[in-house]
């Protein structure tokens, strides 16, 4: 019996097997990397412009690894009621930005330390380290204005990865006290149990990093404290998004997200709502870049809410 040869079947047998590796390519990057790199137009995006700005601007280069950006506006130096804000990370212009526009006076330190949560927890993990941060800030204080000055209450705002800080400061039983009210701009992650597993495929978040925002969250829907956390629909996939943390928050809480559709600050458009007391959760529509930017952006708007 003759045999019969086939001579492309190698060469089809090959483009089969790159077409296979392909897909499964495909699906694994599918799996672990979900926000989207399009630019986005449907909403407009803008941007604080850097402005000339009449308060005292300086820098506190021995506390931390990298400078922390201080600034005084100029209606702050003769009140008596003077509120800290300390901010992580973000372009320091935003955040003064939004302590010229507020009603009420703050003393403003902003912090960048690189674009990872850990970069910015880990200098806050011992139990001595905020109230460290706080007299440091009081001292610089003390020296501009030529007089000692206590702060009337002191606030955490933070951008994105910048919760990092945020957690480890909460965490620190005698810190937690102190802090007045957080500001989260987009910015709260855990991961998921089994690792990499998302909700839809069986996986549950691991909450134990979340515990110190759901302590807050109660304090603040019983008026102790002030909790506003706004978020995107960013969807990482190898780690828990906003969304996932803030439906989490809510959802322990006892509330539930009210749908709304309408256009925010800076050409925001909000599609979620929750809130009770003094804990309030924005949802905002947008999977790029430039969506989760808006939300450093609008911080002289989400200000408002510590008033």
């Amino acid at each position: 019996m003759s045999r019969i040869f086939f001579p492309n079947f190698g060469v089809q047998l090959t483009k089969l097997l790159f077409l296979l590796l392909a897909i499964h390519f495909v699906s694994t990057q599918a799996q672990t990397q979900f926000p989207s790199p399009m630019v986005d137009h449907s909403r407009t995006h803008e941007r604080i412009k850097k402005d000339t700005v009449s308060g005292k601007q300086f820098e506190i280069k021995s506390f931390l690894p990298k400078p922390i950006e201080a600034y005084l506006p100029q209606k702050s130096f003769d009140t008596d009621s003077l509120r800290l804000l300390i901010h992580f990370h973000g372009a320091a212009y935003v955040p003064i930005n939004a302590v010229e526009k507020s009603q009420k006076t703050y003393f403003l330190a902003t912090i960048n330390m690189g674009g990872r949560s850990s970069a910015y927890e880990k200098p806050f993990l011992e139990d001595s380290s905020f109230a460290s941060l706080v007299n440091a800030l009081q001292d610089s204080l003390t020296i501009i204005l030529g007089e000692e000055r206590k702060f009337s209450g002191i606030y955490l705002s933070a951008f994105s990865a910048g919760y990092g800080a945020v957690r480890a400061i909460l965490n620190q039983q005698s810190a937690f006290r102190f802090v007045d009210g957080v500001i989260l701009l987009d910015g709260l992650h855990t991961d998921y149990i089994p690792e990499g597993q998302v909700l839809a495929e069986g996986g549950k978040l691991s909450t134990t990093k979340l515990s110190p925002f759901l302590k807050l969250a109660k304090l603040a829907i019983e008026g102790k404290k002030v909790f506003l956390f706004t978020h995107s629909e960013i969807f990482p996939g190898s780690y828990a998004s906003t969304t996932e943390t803030a439906d989490y928050l809510i959802r322990e809480c006892g509330l539930s997200n009210k749908p709304v559709l309408k256009w925010g600050v800076l050409g925001m458009q909000q599609i979620s709502e929750a809130r009770k007391g003094r804990f309030i959760v924005l949802g905002f529509a947008g999977n790029t870049a430039p969506d989760h930017v808006d939300h450093l952006h609008a911080l002289f708007e989400f200000l408002r809410y510590l008033d």
